[in-house]
């Protein structure tokens, strides 16, 4: 008997191998049931043929279906109709792939540059005082600079950016000008300034100089004959009346300076108050005035005959202010407004970035194209 039940479990292993698996567990209790003992005989044959018979199952007839084990699923899977597809979308990622590198070149090489001259490489800034002093002076000049070329070179450098060098009092590093078109003896002379452009370029660098055209030095010629209200120059500056007595000024409104205190100061010479966004020894340049804003690209393109490639403007956002004088909005409302005297204590809505800036900004660009065969090629 113990035979017979032997025989019995080889054979429902091979009927349980050859059945239709739909993803369900089947009741193992079926292939368990006693076999009917008038049947044996044939069962005992058909398991002698099934082990004896070929290994490898026959799945002709038979349909995929879900859990189906890899011997069948490895079947179906290398028939030409599951294969060619296959095979087809694999060359067709492939393909596109390839053409999507290609195009990707092609928009590189053939795009034209997205980054100017300016932007292309590392740029060395130099404050002329305090760089090489070529006389022994106890100054930085320009003459030092050239002779630095070398140096500066070396590091890899492709444009040189030189700060404010132009005739001034000492007043806010040089930034209160008093005369646009000069160089400042103590750098050295405008012959000096034109062999360091040369040699600049020769070197294959770019040179590139600071703009201040926000304001200017109170000892500016313009200035000087704007105070005694002096044809075209009487409103080259922002004027305004206020109240001065006893030495005491009221202005006319709560704005500040950036460096503290009122932004305007009171001239007995014109018996007005001017406005300053900086030191009261810096007048704002009435920008509102047309002969103004020639007057500032006549500069521009005095220094692009000297064969300057670029400016770094700056102070560019205080070019404007507003028109109607209101007071500017406290940023603690609480505060008492005679004690507001810090920069910081204000929104400046209407002392900076007023409409029409970017305009004069545009116009400055136009100036500076008009000197070159490559629109934008020079850095603003």
């Amino acid at each position: 008997m113990a035979e017979d039940k032997s025989k019995r479990d080889s054979i429902g292993m091979n009927m349980k191998g050859c059945q239709t698996n739909n993803g369900f567990v089947h009741n193992e209790d079926i292939l368990e049931q006693t076999p009917d003992t008038g049947s044996s005989a044939d069962n005992l044959q058909h398991s002698t043929t099934s082990i004896l018979g070929s290994q490898e199952p026959d799945f002709k007839g038979v349909q995929p279906y879900a859990g189906m084990p890899k011997e069948v699923l490895f079947q179906f899977s290398g028939q030409a109709r599951y294969r060619i597809p296959r095979e087809i979308l694999f060359w067709l990622a492939v393909a596109s792939v390839l053409v999507l590198i290609a195009a990707t070149v092609a928009i590189i090489v053939l795009s034209p540059k997205c980054l100017d001259w300016w932007q292309e490489g590392p740029m060395y800034q130099i404050y002329p005082r305090s760089f090489k002093d070529s006389n022994k002076d106890g100054n930085g000049d320009l003459k030092g600079i050239q002779d630095k070329l070398d140096y500066i070179t070396a590091l890899n450098v492709k444009t040189v950016w030189i700060t404010s060098f132009y005739k001034s009092s000492l007043k806010d590093f040089r930034y209160g000008v008093e005369d646009f078109r000069q160089v400042d003896s103590i750098f050295g002379t405008m012959e000096d300034f034109e062999n360091l452009v040369a040699a600049i370029h020769d070197k294959g660098l770019k040179l590139i100089i600071d703009f201040i055209p926000n304001h200017t030095s109170d000892k500016h010629t313009w200035f000087q004959l704007s105070r005694t209200r002096t044809g075209k120059y009487t409103d080259y500056y922002i004027w305004h009346d206020c109240t001065h007595e006893n030495g005491t000024t009221v202005p006319p409104n709560n704005w500040l300076s950036v460096y503290g205190n009122s932004s305007w100061h009171f001239d007995e010479v014109r018996n007005q108050c001017y406005f300053h966004q900086f030191m009261k020894e810096q007048p704002d340049l009435n920008f509102r005035n047309p002969d103004v804003q020639e007057e500032m690209k006549e500069i521009l393109r005095f220094w692009l005959t000297k064969g300057v490639d670029g400016f770094s403007f700056d102070a560019v956002k205080f070019l404007l202010e507003a028109k109607h004088l209101r007071d500017e909005i406290q940023v603690n409302k609480t505060q008492i407004p005679d004690t507001v005297t810090q920069y910081s204590e204000l929104y400046h809505d209407f002392t900076t970035t007023q409409v029409g800036m970017h305009d004069i900004v545009r116009s400055f660009r136009q100036t500076m194209d008009q000197y070159s065969t490559e629109p934008g090629r020079y850095r603003l």
